[in-house]
């Protein structure tokens, strides 16, 4: 039998890390090659990992709710196979391999820690025949800028406060942690100023109501708004390319793609990004069918790490909690964010060649977040008006 070093797989340029979920095999089960063997998450969404062999689980490096990091080794699985690939080679160790003793807590800190077999044998050690001490492993960690988990002794303890009786203390979950951490995040690094523009959208409100049912008929799909407010975004970044962008330092990065996030709230009351990837080169009956997509794997938890990756520009639908406006938060590391508010009908004046009268008419509020380290007034406050001017001259005999 040989061991197999099972690492976490690589799931996207801006996934580091990953929180273990919850094991499908325990320690001495048996496996086969493709089986799922366990469940992690990241900051975007939850996926599982298959075993590469057949053999057996024989050591978990990693227990619920510890993060790994992105190529370090989760499990040790033992196998018979031996016509492995370069890359599978490179993650088979046997005892033999060893050129010294590791102490118990060495190797709990490296396994915590993310530091593989390879990298740890390349560690120079102060102690008794060249091992590696506690010191050595925890200075190792320092230089590569990888903070200890527990083990330097500066652990920070919050204090102890008083639980009243009528007061129930609820532990944040881990997307609300992480969800946290990122707003704190965007305000710490972005100069927030958001803008607010009514627009008239009774067109479109009556299109929909046009063409919904046959649409839904024909096509199984449900005729969202929301497919013509992306493209409305989409056509306002093309006139106004500079709120596609991100900044890197002094560097302004221009965005030659656009691709929209969609801020959807889950049934357990979180958040989660998914991105249309080229918004720019779908039709509006492509956009309703991969907005509809999007949402439901979403709320099925079954979207991809990538899917959740690569937004250039974000659209938050606060109008289905019955909100009318608000002061979105930018959604790193772009640099505006746009909440569409509740659709409201209103008394409102309607100006015509033949003069002014009084109509109902369906209004909406769009607020624009922007950051005011590189978008002005004048562009992070026209973009919304200019969203607001396509909204308005939506075309009620448009053909999907």
């Amino acid at each position: 039998m040989v061991e197999y070093n099972l690492t976490l797989p690589a799931m996207g340029e801006s996934i580091a890390e990953a929180t273990i979920i919850r094991w499908l095999k325990e320690e001495g089960d048996s496996i086969k090659k493709e089986e799922l063997l366990v469940e992690i998450a990241t900051d975007k969404v939850d996926s599982e990992i298959t075993s590469p062999v057949n053999g057996f689980l024989k050591k978990k490096l990693f227990y619920p709710n510890e993060v790994a990091k992105v190529g370090s080794s989760i499990a040790i699985l033992e196998t018979e196979e031996t016509n492995f690939s370069v890359e599978e080679k490179s993650t088979l160790y046997t005892e033999k391999n060893k050129k010294r003793f590791y102490s118990p807590l060495v190797r709990t800190i490296a396994h915590r820690e993310g530091i593989n077999f390879y990298e740890l044998e390349a560690i120079d050690g102060t102690g008794l025949k060249g091992r590696v001490t506690k010191k050595d492993i925890l200075k190792h960690i320092k230089k590569n800028k990888i903070i200890p988990s527990k083990y330097n002794g500066n652990t920070t303890v919050l204090p102890c406060f008083y639980k009243h009786e009528k007061e129930e203390i609820l532990e944040m979950d881990r997307i609300r942690r992480i969800t946290s951490d990122h707003m704190i995040n965007s305000k710490n690094i972005s100069a927030h100023v958001t803008s607010f523009v009514e627009a008239d959208v009774t067109n479109i409100v009556r299109w929909r109501d046009k063409m919904k049912d046959s649409f839904q008929k024909k096509t199984g799909e449900k005729l969202t708004l929301m497919s013509v407010f992306v493209e409305c975004v989409v056509k306002a970044i093309k006139d106004l390319p500079m709120i596609n962008i991100s900044v890197n330092g002094t560097h302004i990065i221009k965005k030659r793609n656009i691709h929209i996030g969609l801020a959807i709230a889950l049934p357990n009351g979180n958040l989660i990004v998914p991105v249309i990837k080229n918004a720019d080169s779908y039709s509006l009956r492509g956009l309703i069918k991969i907005i509809n997509d999007l949402i439901k794997r979403a709320k099925l938890n079954q979207l991809k790490p990538e899917e959740t990756q690569g937004g250039t520009y974000t659209i938050s639908n606060i109008g289905s909690f019955g909100n009318l406006f608000g002061t979105p938060i930018i959604h790193q590391p772009q640099v505006a964010i746009m909440a569409i508010g509740l659709i409201q009908k209103k008394l409102s004046i309607i100006e015509t060649p033949e003069g002014d009268f009084f109509g109902v008419r369906h209004k909406i509020y769009l607020s624009h977040s922007y950051d005011h380290r590189v978008i002005d007034g004048a562009l992070g406050g026209g973009f919304a008006k200019k969203v607001a001017l396509y909204l308005e001259k939506f075309n009620y005999y448009t053909k999907i």
